[in-house]
């Protein structure tokens, strides 16, 4: 994919004009699901002076925004938003649009969620922030002890970050630092897939693989291994995901067997390789790479950043193929969307190889300013809560049999190569040549339109490319996830009819 390309797809739109209001109110959750925030029903006005294009013009003269080419926004100025609830986001003008998109996959339970606010609110009384080094706190103790009872068996350890990309870097230190402990100095490559993505900071951004994001920074990146990529999207007609991830693995394999003394870990997306087009595989593979980890003893990391809580229809995508980690990688979802917070969980085998006396210098010397901060962790014990004393997986197994569903009709569209699914993580692949697969040529920014056909009628998606894709909060509801499709549907024929 050209850097035009996907700039142009995850660059914000701007205020559509002509735009029909959707008006402001609450939707009344099913049966036993959590409650999701309703619009409040005395609206404050205001501050004086804000208005869409005021605040617009006010970020444009001062915010430098991520994943953007400031310059389209001369022409499409960013969406202005005053306030969010549930899974609605409204402007100053009153008009709300459908979050189909999670806020970049972190809002899980809809946006000002009574519960989760409630308690950062009570924790904001207690302890805003305190450091974590030398300092023990009962939010940062007591999610640690959740987090490790909810994770794949024999996860006992919880080391705190504060974003996704910060839990790669530390999964990345811990492997490489723990073969030096064990004396075994040669074990300090990586193994990635082709097509993942790890992150943006320089060591998660050498073990992905996306090339948008990386080529200019390559000079800067440590080398690493590429395994191609066990995408289900590329498998012959008639077979099955399964058996095309099977034969994948072979090549996978064939890496370790060739470089198992130098490795250090394998990197990998659970079932979903999201930043990169929205892939999707078999969890077959995650079986056979894990027991192909313990064959040549190299660490499995899974990053589950993006599709850990829920979002592939297990609790955790691991789960699916019955295996765990030896290092899991959690963010986004984890406080709801909140606050952010990361936490790398480990076993005792790795957590053992740094516990020595000082004079030995063993330990793992990583940290951050905010890590375990008070107020996150009292987030994401609510958003566990939340797991605990309701449904969820059972309800977003309904809601994503109804995505399927809606999604459908879609298979047959001419321009449309792929319709794929995995929970609630939802594609559609577009291209010029259903046929042969011929991509749309990137100039002609058709993901960019379809953002931009979809906002002007209520709903906010940001395709990645020609890859449109769902991934809305949990607390939607069957009429949000028709409206949401029903949009998608027409933006698409507005785009590429």
């Amino acid at each position: 994919m050209s850097t035009a390309n996907h700039v142009a797809a995850e660059t914000a739109a701007g205020t559509a004009t002509g735009t029909t209001p959707v008006t402001a109110r609450g939707d009344a959750p099913a049966a036993g699901r959590a409650p999701a925030a309703s619009a409040p029903a005395a609206e404050g006005a205001p501050a004086p002076g804000i208005s869409n294009a005021n605040l617009v013009a006010r970020d444009l003269a001062h915010v430098w925004h991520p994943c953007t080419q400031m310059k389209d926004h001369e022409r499409l100025p960013p969406l202005p938003v005053r306030r969010a609830y549930g899974c609605w986001l409204e402007d100053y003008d009153g008009r709300r649009y459908l979050d189909a998109i999670s806020s970049w996959w972190v809002n899980l339970f809809g946006h000002c969620h009574p519960l989760i606010g409630a308690a950062v609110a009570a924790q904001l009384q207690q302890c805003e922030h305190v450091l974590l080094a030398g300092v023990a706190h009962e939010p940062a103790v007591a999610l640690a002890e959740e987090l490790v009872c909810i994770a794949p068996a024999g996860l006992t350890r919880c080391f705190f970050a504060d974003n996704g990309s910060a839990a790669v870097e530390v999964a990345l230190k811990m492997s490489f630092h723990y073969w030096q402990n064990r004396a075994l100095t040669r074990k300090r490559r990586f193994v990635t897939l082709a097509n993942s993505y790890h992150g943006e900071t320089l060591g998660a951004l050498a073990v992905g693989n996306v090339e948008l994001y990386k080529r200019v920074y390559a000079p800067l990146l440590m080398d690493v291994l590429t395994a191609p990529s066990p995408d289900c999207y590329e498998r012959e007609r008639g077979e099955s995901w399964a058996d095309y991830s099977r034969r994948r693995f072979e090549d996978m394999r064939a890496l370790l067997e060739r470089h198992a003394e130098e490795i250090a870990a394998v990197i990998v997306e659970p079932l979903v390789q999201c930043a990169g087009n929205m892939r999707m595989y078999d969890p077959v593979y995650l079986s056979l790479l894990r027991a192909a980890c313990d064959e040549y003893q190299v660490h499995l990391i899974a990053d589950e950043i993006a599709v850990g809580f829920g979002r592939t229809g297990t609790l955790f995508a691991c789960e699916q193929a019955g295996i765990t980690p030896d290092l899991l990688c959690l963010s986004k979802g984890l406080t709801g969307g909140y606050l952010p917070l990361s936490a790398v969980l480990a076993g005792e085998r790795i957590y053992e190889a740094f516990y020595a006396e000082y004079s030995a210098q063993r330990a793992f010397l990583h940290s951050h300013s905010y890590t375990g901060n008070p107020l996150a962790c009292a987030a994401a014990r609510a958003t566990l809560q939340i797991f605990a004393t309701t449904p969820v997986i059972e309800d977003n197994r309904r809601l994503a049999a109804h995505l399927a569903a809606r999604l459908a009709p879609l298979t047959e569209h001419p321009h449309v190569a792929d319709v794929r699914q995995t929970g609630m993580i939802a594609a559609v692949e577009l291209v010029r040549e259903r046929a042969t697969r011929t991509p749309w040529p990137a100039e002609e920014r058709r993901g960019w339109r379809i953002h931009r056909e979809a906002r002007a009628r209520g709903v906010l998606l940001r395709p990645l490319g020609e890859v449109v894709y769902f991934m809305p909060p949990y607390v939607i509801t069957e009429e949000q996830i028709d409206l949401m499709v029903n949009v998608a549907a027409q933006a698409i024929e507005a785009a590429c009819g």
